[in-house]
C-alpha cells in the first residue's frame, strides 16, 4: 500500500542516529541524506524518512519485524541510543493472538513500533 512514510525531526542529525541504532536489528540501514532528511530502508531502498521541520512530532509508524527476536533487538538498540519506551516487547493480543511488538518514543514524541506476527 505504502511507497513510503516522512516523519518530522527537530534535530535530524540526533535522529539519524537514533533510527539507525533501532532499525539495524530488523535489516535497515541508512540511505540518501542531504542537509534537510535522511532515508532508511533496506539497502539501496529507503523508504522510511526523517524530515527536518522545526513543527516535529506526533507521528506513528510500525515496521515489521522478521522474529520476535528481532522486536526485542530493536527496542534495546533504541532504548541505548536515546528512545524513550513507550510499550515493552509483549503480545499485545488486543490486536490479534500473535501480535508481538514493542513502542519507542523518539526525541519529537513520534511513535516507533516494531511488530512481529509469529
Amino acid at each position: 500500500m505504502f511507497d513510503h512514510i516522512g516523519i518530522r525531526v527537530k534535530n535530524l542529525e540526533a535522529a539519524a542516529r537514533l533510527y539507525s541504532a533501532m532499525l539495524a536489528p530488523l535489516g535497515h540501514v541508512a540511505g540518501s541524506a542531504g542537509d534537510a532528511y535522511a532515508g532508511f530502508g533496506p539497502k539501496g531502498k529507503p523508504a522510511l524518512w526523517l524530515h527536518k521541520n522545526a513543527n516535529a512530532g506526533g507521528g506513528h509508524v510500525a515496521l515489521r519485524a522478521a522474529s520476535r527476536e528481532a522486536v526485542e533487538r530493536f527496542y534495546a538498540e533504541g532504548l541505548k541510543a536515546g528512545a524513550r519506551d513507550n510499550g515493552r516487547p509483549g503480545l499485545r493480543t488486543d490486536y490479534a493472538p500473535t501480535y508481538y511488538a514493542a513502542f519507542l518514543l523518539d526525541a519529537d514524541g513520534n511513535n516507533v513500533e516494531a511488530v512481529c506476527m509469529r
